[in-house]
């Protein structure tokens, strides 16, 4: 092969993917520009979006009208508390003194003055955790890897059956990651060097001639050089392809940008098999906690933000950025308070944690818990449900998202969730689905959970523009997003109605939520089409105006009575 051909041969490769990466980039673009940036506030009827009608609700129902303050605590990977956006929405806690090392409230924990951290220790904090099934696979392997079916004492064969179930998810689950992970890394290495040797001959052409590299510049520039000659060929070959004049350095701009897009998956590939699932690793010395202690108390410290808030910093922004400061975005609620409570650390949170996070939010006051996590196994749930429990007694409602695998959670298990081991259920917990901004067959998120039983209702999920970290704003979406936007328009209930319990607000938004008479969409997970209506309890998605109509009606009723 003469020198050069392969690097082309890599080259013509890049081009040909990139080719089709940039028209599906420029369809979802064009798609994309005709929508709002801040679409999930907007109504139907006036913004032609399927939002949930929180300008509007607050211009034609809410106007002048009095409030109160809503707590709703964020619990999740941390959020960025000096966010331009944020900060002035954040809970402070004033019966703490900040810094001085004492538990001044009494409270159990010290300096907590935006909320608390528990992945956290005296050493630092928690980013990177095992997931769930990685845990049980470790805990159960030694008593049953060997164990012949047939030997399995009577009192253990639930378990054994247990174990069986998280071995055939981890071995499946861990040796598609490893694949990703592996095709990840050689993709990027692989045009990572082809990029490097497509802007060596870009620089030393355009150095050489005084000029930016074109297609047509090229046939200009004569050399008796060997390098500027194999670099001229290289480009030759790349650009022939590509029809019209084209410059080299935005074709490398091009590449770049799916360089970048490459090292994201990349990433998350990497930290699932570093991380995600390795037996070995323990997330926990640096917490200094027992991890099989469910019902352990005083562990963790005050840093809220953690490593990495970017998660936790885009949920708040959506429930409640501030509205008046003229800056980035408006958050759903106008009138909220934010409480950042870390336990969620990138892999799976743990069951403890969660149950000491709803504790905690719940004995400071929140009124609203928001809960964008999940997994698909929870060995301490009994702590969670008594935690849930607790929260219910405090009249707090609980809202959770529905999770992001595109299962029928009537079917698959998904936690923390509402049902208890007594078959009773939580009385104040919503679960939420995720949908788009168009009323056609794309309208649930492709990879949101659904259950005509489990979930009650869909909210925005879909390219949601809220914060991130260091005064950041972004498009994310999961149910981690629709979730936020659920609790937004619950604090806007709780706010305006302040007589209206949590089993209230939560009767309110699945009754008023906006149906979709014969909308048929893609079931996630399949190229199914089915009625909307059949993928949760409601049928519908969240509709703040109609929210406020109802709790409007409720009030007069009560007045009268």
């Amino acid at each position: 092969m003469k020198r050069g051909a392969g690097i082309v041969l890599i080259l013509l490769t890049i081009l040909l993917n990139f080719q089709i990466h940039s028209v599906q980039a420029q369809e979802e673009d064009t798609t994309a520009a005709a929508v709002p940036q801040d679409w999930f506030l907007k109504d139907p009827e006036t913004d032609h979006v399927q939002g949930v009608s929180a300008e509007k609700t607050y211009t034609t129902l809410l106007s002048g009208k009095p409030s109160r303050t809503v707590l709703v605590a964020v619990i999740d990977s941390g959020i960025d508390i000096d966010h331009e956006d944020l900060k002035d929405v954040l809970w402070v806690n004033e019966d703490e003194i900040p810094g001085n090392g004492i538990d001044d409230d009494k409270n159990g924990y010290v300096d907590d003055i935006h909320g608390w951290n528990f992945i956290g220790g005296n050493t630092g904090n928690v980013n990177e955790d095992t997931y769930e099934v990685t845990r049980e696979y470790a805990r159960l392997k030694s008593k049953y890897e060997s164990m012949d079916e047939k030997n399995v004492p009577k009192k253990s064969k639930a378990e054994y059956e247990y174990w069986k179930k998280v071995q055939a998810k981890y071995d499946r689950d861990y040796k598609f990651n490893k694949e990703q992970y592996d095709q990840y890394n050689e993709q990027y290495q692989l045009y990572a060097n082809a990029y490097m040797t497509l802007n060596y001959c870009d620089s030393i052409l355009e150095k050489a001639s005084g000029k930016p590299i074109s297609k047509s510049s090229l046939a200009s520039i004569t050399t008796d050089n060997d390098t500027l000659t194999f670099a001229k060929q290289t480009l030759t070959k790349i650009l022939e392809s590509i029809e019209g004049d084209v410059e080299v350095g935005a074709f490398l701009n091009e590449l770049s940008f799916y360089l970048t897009q490459l090292q994201e998956g990349l990433n998350h590939y990497r930290v699932a098999v570093e991380f995600g699932y390795n037996t070995s690793f323990n997330s926990r010395l640096v917490v200094g906690d027992d991890p099989a202690n469910l019902y352990e108390k005083g562990y963790g410290n005050n840093d809220v933000e953690g490593p990495d808030p970017k998660h936790g910093t885009h949920v708040a922004g959506i429930i409640g950025a501030n509205r008046k400061n003229n800056l980035g975005i408006k958050g759903i609620a106008d009138n909220v308070r934010i409480m950042s409570v870390r336990a969620v650390p990138n892999g799976d949170e743990r069951d403890k944690d969660v149950a000491n996070a709803i504790i905690y939010a719940a004995d400071n006051g929140a009124q609203i818990i928001n809960m964008s996590f999940g997994k698909a196994f929870s060995p301490g749930k009994e702590a969670v449900d008594k935690a849930v429990k607790y929260a219910e007694s405090k009249g707090v409602l609980l809202i959770h998202a529905a999770g992001n695998d595109g299962d029928n959670l009537d079917v698959e298990s998904n936690f923390p969730n509402r049902n208890f081991a007594n078959g009773n259920q939580a009385k104040t917990w919503l679960e939420i689905g995720a949908s788009s901004w168009g009323a056609d067959e794309n309208f649930v998120g492709s990879f949101s959970n659904y259950g005509k039983k489990s979930v009650d209702l869909f909210a925005p999920g879909v390219k949601i523009y809220s914060t991130t970290p260091d005064n950041h704003y972004e498009d994310l979406q999961g149910t981690s997003m629709a979730c936020p936007a659920t609790s937004g328009v619950a604090a806007m209930l709780m706010s305006y109605f302040p007589e209206l319990s949590a089993a209230q607000v939560k009767d309110i938004l699945k009754q008023s939520t906006r149906k979709f008479d014969g909308l048929k969409v893609t079931k996630p997970g399949t190229k199914d089409v089915v009625p909307f209506d059949q993928l949760s309890a409601t049928g519908g998605l969240v509709n703040a105006q109609e929210a406020v109509k109802l709790a409007m009606l409720i009030k007069g009723k009560s007045a009268v009575k």
